[in-house]
């Protein structure tokens, strides 16, 4: 097995969202900051790896038939982690993701990655498959924040980006999102086309 391939495939190769189509609500939901972003992708590859690692382990163990509620019991208590962390921690963030933490529990990508990935591989193939998940949905959320945040607020981080640019409120509510994430995908199409022909 090739554990770099297993990696960094889900960079780019099988995006979960650019590329597989899973994960838009929150990625459309929580890409209006990029501090959003970044709090988001922490917390959704802490998921992904940990619960891969665990599910990894018992994958042998697990009745056919308890399969599914199983791997979201796991999922469920490293989601509950890191929504207690964050409430205790990071009170602000916590407001500020609101409802999308808990929902990781039913995120496609982790249930996606548990089932397809994890319950059918070793230990290190499947921690570097939540890592790289994580990473590509991290990037892709980030990348999406960034356009978002600066045309919709002009603001990065809460600093202003340019002096006397007019920003389109437009980009930090749900159509920006939606023009932003289409553009991301046409760019991805079209690097793609060109780099076969």
């Amino acid at each position: 097995m090739n554990y770099w391939h297993e990696f960094v495939k889900g960079i780019w190769e099988r995006n979960p969202i650019l590329v597989i189509g899973i994960g838009l609500c929150p990625t459309l939901a929580t890409s209006s900051s990029v501090s959003n972003a970044l709090w988001m992708t922490l917390a959704a590859t802490f998921v992904l790896v940990f619960s891969n690692i665990i599910i990894s382990l018992i994958k042998g163990i697990v009745p056919p038939h308890l399969r599914i509620p199983i791997f979201i019991s796991v999922i469920a208590t490293f989601v509950t982690v890191v929504d207690l962390t964050l409430n205790a921690f990071q009170p602000e963030v916590y407001k500020s993701l609101g409802i999308f933490i808990p929902l990781i529990v039913v995120n496609c990508i982790i249930l996606g990655r548990a089932e397809e990935f994890a319950s059918k591989n070793g230990l290190v193939a499947s921690t570097l498959d939540g890592l790289g998940m994580g990473l590509g949905f991290g990037l892709t959320l980030t990348v999406l924040a960034f356009f978002r945040e600066m045309l919709g607020a002009n603001k990065l981080l809460g600093l202003t980006v340019i002096p006397g640019f007019e920003p389109s409120s437009m980009m930090i509510i749900a159509p920006g999102a939606f023009i932003t994430l289409g553009f991301m995908l046409w760019g991805m199409n079209a690097y793609n086309s060109r780099k076969k022909g």
